[in-house]
């Protein structure tokens, strides 16, 4: 790979690409590909990543990934904070396709820069002409240089008037990756800079830095704390992200190819799906000031917290996966459908005051009999027979359990078996109270 030319071969499928001036080079369009993935290196699979991991909609994503296989993406021209080409529909029509990416400032690129000459391997790598290990950009993004696209940083216009990635972008997007398999210096080009001015200003610096220092007499300077040292000269954090309004759509596993035996990529969406929602719910709690307390969850609990996440599902993968959740978990799915209802109040806690009975002894006694005299007056005080940490009330068909944080949990029974029936609550008549409106039929239309 030669980058002084100005022409090039791509050693993969022989397309060839042309400088235009020193800032835009225009790479030749690419047959149709049958199978396998557009992105075979780490630099194109990190690049989809943005796109897939960004886009609103996943069908769009879709329709671009079959585009791009098909060939309908035209000559892709690149410039700096932009590439551009006309994607086809099947039925001919063209569409002019730009996807933006912000170009790095000169600050950046000097930080850039300086970082790769400390790494003498990067910049022999980048001196033959071959971009360097993964290890560089990553350094690079803790010092907050991103020259990879991050979430969302992929901005998509095109002649269709789509507002958000459609499938001509999305081609589009299918086919840098393709470009940046066989050439990752592209992305240099993408940032602002031919990649013949970045080798030049490498070159320099490296003379530079080798070049022997004159010999003068340096006063004698005390050492200072490694600590105190390391403080003073790294980089300030990066602000918080932005809440998103929803999760991220996760990647489609659309390959147009049959799956191994044994996989099942419905479910596997299906399970990304859960992970990002999870991860939604915690960067939001941290974001809001609060802690979220990491709780490894067993293999039982963690099937309650999948089947939770099947609301809204197509109904035949719905019961297919329950049944699943149900057997792997050792529950009937009568038992999950309550377990979900539990979850659904209190996560893994609630699930706990479910399945679990514990003897209430010691001071945890002493609090709960406080609590329980403190809430009624003693004409209005129900009649309770106690078991373990469960209290009835006498003829009737509601429950308070109490869990082991001292909150008072609402039940009821329905089909002789005793249900979650709302919210803890501090108090244990609040509780009863909201067993008590808990109308009859409401539970099994929930579970």
């Amino acid at each position: 790979m030669n980058h002084g030319d100005d022409t090039e071969t791509s050693p993969h499928d022989g397309t060839t690409s042309r400088y235009d001036g020193a800032t835009e080079r225009v790479f030749a369009a690419r047959s149709p590909e049958r199978g396998g993935s557009l992105a075979r290196t780490w630099w194109g699979r990190a690049w989809l990543a943005a796109l897939e991991d960004g886009a609103l909609d996943g069908a769009e994503v879709r329709a671009g990934r079959r585009l791009a296989r098909a060939g309908a993406v035209g000559a892709v021209s690149v410039r700096p904070g932009r590439v551009t080409a006309v994607v086809r529909d099947r039925d001919g029509t063209g569409q002019r396709a730009d996807v933006l990416l912000a170009e790095l400032s000169q600050g950046q690129w000097d930080r850039l820069l300086d970082l790769a000459v400390e790494r003498s391997g990067d910049v022999a790598a980048l001196l033959d002409g071959e971009m360097p290990p993964p290890q560089l950009v990553e350094d690079a993004a803790t010092a907050g240089i991103d020259l990879l696209p991050g979430l969302g940083e992929l901005e998509a216009s095109c002649g269709c008037d789509a507002w958000d990635h459609c499938g001509h972008t999305a081609a589009l997007c299918y086919q840098v990756a393709r470009l940046l398999d066989d050439d990752p210096f592209v992305l240099l080009l993408l940032r602002g800079r031919p990649p013949r001015a970045v080798l030049d200003d490498l070159h320099a610096r490296g003379t530079a830095a080798a070049a022997p220092e004159p010999a003068v007499a340096r006063p004698r300077r005390d050492g200072v704390d490694a600590a105190q040292a390391y403080a003073a000269v790294r980089p300030p954090l990066p602000a918080p992200p932005e809440l998103l309004a929803q999760p991220g759509l996760p990647p489609s596993l659309d390959a147009q190819t049959p799956p191994a035996a044994g996989v099942d990529p419905t479910a596997l969406e299906f399970l990304a799906a859960r992970t990002a929602d999870e991860a939604h719910r915690m960067l939001a709690e941290a974001l809001g000031g609060g802690t979220h307390a990491c709780v490894e969850l067993t293999a039982g609990q963690d099937a309650v917290r999948l089947a939770a996440g099947l609301a809204g599902t197509p109904r035949a993968f719905r019961t297919a996966v329950g049944q699943r959740l149900a057997t792997g978990s050792g529950r009937t799915r009568d038992a999950l459908a309550s377990a979900v209802r539990a979850w659904r109040y209190g996560g893994a806690a609630a699930l706990s005051v479910l399945e679990e009975e514990w003897a209430v002894e010691g001071e945890a006694w002493a609090r709960a009999r406080s609590a329980l005299e403190s809430a009624w007056k003693d004409d209005e005080r129900p009649v309770l027979r106690v078991r373990g940490n469960r209290w009835t009330v006498a003829g009737t068909s509601c429950q308070l359990r109490l869990d082991r944080d001292g909150r008072w949990w609402p039940y009821r029974k329905e089909r002789g078996r005793w249900a979650p029936a709302g919210d803890a609550a501090q108090d244990p008549a609040t509780a009863l109270a909201t067993a008590m409106s808990f109308g009859d039929g409401e539970g099994d239309a929930q579970a």
